[in-house]
């Protein structure tokens, strides 16, 4: 696969003859959605075996290959090149395929009406995903479960080999509650009675897997979410199940919030099979407009849980998400909107505006006035920023990633996974 970024004067035509593709090629594999009026900064990824380099200024053999790892000889052979001779500028290489690294890739869904949903998006990406993670079982707190519409997606996951995973979380009325989550850590008679509703629920719907996603406790509970953690991967092994969490991204063991002290990572670490780390929601809809997950940011929350946790028991999160906000940002006002990147492409194309990206955050984002006068600034993922947190997947050697959220559409990541990674299936 290869990532081009669409500039000033391009076609589809011309961008696919440079490539040696078909404009039909790319519209399949992107599931375009404006390929009459491509965007200036829109990244395509041009479904290619292996990759084309065009030679820059002060570029030489030397440099290209150290830069994408592939040995001299080997540019020089597939390219019938003369090695004496400089590299002249805009001169096309092709470099061969990167070599793949086996993950695991874990999905969260959401079960909404209608019922036929989850299937359709499980049967169009499940043979990227190990772990399909159903959101979720809220916990009462008399230890009963609320259970979600989760047969279809369970059934729909076995075909591809995928786990089927309960989650398990304090939320009541929409939001994590805190004293939902101190109610249970404080009972040993409540956690093994949400324990045995669980496993009862495992077994006859056939899942395998539970992911505990407790939040916003209250610090003085971290010691109590610790032993109930450690009760329940005793439980849960002795079921034969796995067992994992979500983790709030904290950058150190001292950080104060009500998300993050209760969420010991090297507990974590020790007591479960992995942990997901929800490297995401520095952008959210109630806050001022910013990259939902900038690289600088994540990379310091993935570097701190290697430091106190083993590698290959971190998933680290991705969105498949962005938001577009309406400016100015008023502190309590009205929240942004979440769009899937399809869709801000769709907007850029409308409004006839350029996508820039930040290279720091190694995220797209662009700006555009609304019929009715309004700014709006949206902040989304492309094929380049995917790309980015899957290069910091693969130098950390992370056991995998895990998404936030299935039912939302972007084809190009799956076509980036398929490019890096070998996905494992453990059913």
């Amino acid at each position: 696969m290869q990532i081009h970024v669409v500039r000033q004067g391009q076609t589809l035509q011309g961008i696919a003859r440079a490539y040696n593709s078909r404009p039909e090629d790319i519209i399949q594999a992107n599931e375009l959605p404006n390929p009459n009026n491509l965007v200036i900064g829109q990244a395509l990824v041009i479904p290619i075996v292996g990759r084309y380099y065009f030679v820059q200024k002060g570029d030489s053999l030397y440099s290209i290959s150290r830069r994408f790892g592939v040995p001299i000889n080997e540019i020089v052979s597939l390219n019938q090149l003369n090695p004496d001779q400089p590299l002249p500028v805009g001169l096309r290489l092709y470099l061969p395929p990167r070599p793949k690294v086996q993950l695991d890739v874990n999905g969260y869904i959401e079960p909404k009406p209608p019922a036929d949903t989850e299937p359709r998006v499980v049967k169009k990406v499940g043979r990227h995903l190990t772990y399909l993670s159903i959101f979720s079982y809220k916990v009462t707190k008399e230890g009963e479960l609320i259970p979600v519409e989760d047969t279809p997606s369970i059934q729909a996951a076995y075909p591809f080999k995928i786990v089927p995973v309960l989650v398990l979380t304090n939320i009541d009325r929409d939001n994590f509650n805190t004293e939902l989550g101190e109610a249970i850590l404080r009972s040993s008679e409540l956690q093994n009675k949400v324990l045995d509703n669980a496993f009862a629920v495992m077994r006859e719907k056939g899942y395998l897997g539970l992911n505990i996603d407790f939040e916003h406790l209250r610090p003085e509970d971290r010691q109590q979410y610790n032993d109930f953690l450690r009760l329940a991967a005793k439980r849960t092994r002795e079921q034969g199940f796995t067992i994992s969490t979500a983790l709030a991204p904290k950058v150190s063991g001292e950080q104060v919030g009500a998300w993050y002290e209760a969420h010991d990572y090297p507990a974590h670490g020790e007591i479960v099979d992995y942990s997901v780390l929800m490297t995401y929601e520095w952008g959210w809809s109630g806050g001022p407009p910013m990259a939902v997950a900038p690289l600088n940011q994540v990379r310091r929350v993935v570097e701190y849980a290697v430091s106190v946790m083993p590698n290959d028991k971190i998933l680290m999160g991705i969105p498949l998400y962005g938001y577009d906000w309406t400016l100015p940002y008023v502190p309590g006002g009205a929240f942004a909107r979440a769009i899937s990147p399809q869709e801000a492409i769709q907007i850029a194309a409308k409004y006839g505006v350029p996508i820039q990206y930040d290279e720091q955050a190694q995220s797209p984002y662009f700006t555009y006035r609304d019929e009715q006068g309004k700014d709006h600034e949206v902040w989304f993922e492309d094929a380049r920023s995917i790309q980015a947190k899957f290069d910091l997947v693969k130098e950390l050697n992370l056991r995998g990633v895990s998404y936030w959220v299935l039912r939302i559409e972007f084809p190009q990541n799956w076509l980036l996974v398929e490019d890096n990674f070998n996905v494992r299936k453990r059913v």
